[in-house]
This record gives C-alpha cells, sequence and structure tokens, in this order.
C-alpha cells in the first residue's frame, strides 16, 4: 500500500546535484505485509505465498533495494520510459521506475526510494545510489 503525502513542496525539496538523502523522508515510504507464522515478506498480497496464511503484519520499508530486471517500455507514452523490478532489502520484489538514463540501468543496480507513489503512472520511482559509470569522462 502506498501512503503519498501530497506535498509538492517536500517532493521538490532536495540537493541541486540530485543526490538523496541517507533515508527517505516519513511520509514517502512503502508499506509491505510479512507473514507472522513464517516470516516471508511480501508486498500487495492476500494470503502468504509460501504458508498460505493470512496473519498478515504491515511493516514499513527501508527504501534501499537492487534491480532484478531492468526494461524499456516504448508502448503507450510519448516517450521511452524504464520499467524495473526491484528486490526491496527487506526481501520482498516490487515493480518500480527507475531514473536516470535508460541505457545505465541494470540488474545487479543499487537504488532507494525516491518517492512512493508517480503521479502518472501511479507506482514507485526509485534513483540509482551509484552513479553509472562513464568511460568517455
Amino acid at each position: 500500500m502506498y501512503h503519498h503525502s501530497g506535498n509538492v513542496a517536500q517532493q521538490t525539496a532536495g540537493s541541486a546535484t540530485g543526490v538523496l538523502d541517507p533515508r527517505a523522508p516519513e511520509s514517502e515510504a512503502i508499506h509491505f505485509q510479512r507473514c507472522t507464522w513464517c516470516g516471508t515478506a511480501m508486498y500487495h498480497r492476500v494470503l502468504c505465498p509460501v504458508c498460505r496464511g493470512s496473519d498478515l503484519q504491515t511493516e514499513r520499508s527501508e527504501g534501499a533495494g537492487t534491480v532484478r530486471h531492468a526494461t524499456v517500455v516504448h508502448r503507450n507514452t510519448p516517450a521511452a520510459r524504464n520499467v524495473s523490478l526491484i528486490e526491496m532489502a527487506e526481501g520482498f520484489v516490487l515493480r518500480g521506475r527507475v531514473m536516470g538514463p535508460l541505457i545505465g540501468i541494470h540488474s545487479g543496480d543499487r537504488v532507494r526510494l525516491s518517492t512512493a507513489q508517480d503521479p502518472v503512472r501511479g507506482e514507485p520511482v526509485f534513483q540509482l545510489v551509484d552513479e553509472p559509470y562513464r568511460a568517455w569522462t
């Protein structure tokens, strides 16, 4: 479940270089479920995919993750956009968008939550933690 603050001034705050703060603001967070029976972390589920338990506890994610799969989508959009599967540090996987050069986003890149909800698509937006390697600069 997304919890979006709706405060535009808070969303645009940050440094001019685009470097993220060490942790996401409290209002910009992703919440996930954890099964109280087996401890499996999951995102937007009614039942645990491992033990089929229905006793799920909601927890707040720290916002750090790793790109597991990244693709560029050209359909139904005026410009190409990135769609990625992000494995969060807590162990669940979700779909989101990674900001940055489309050619520079690869599996294994570390990302951090930028905003919990894209205003157009409604999916979380992430930013690369490590600057992509640029041999030509």
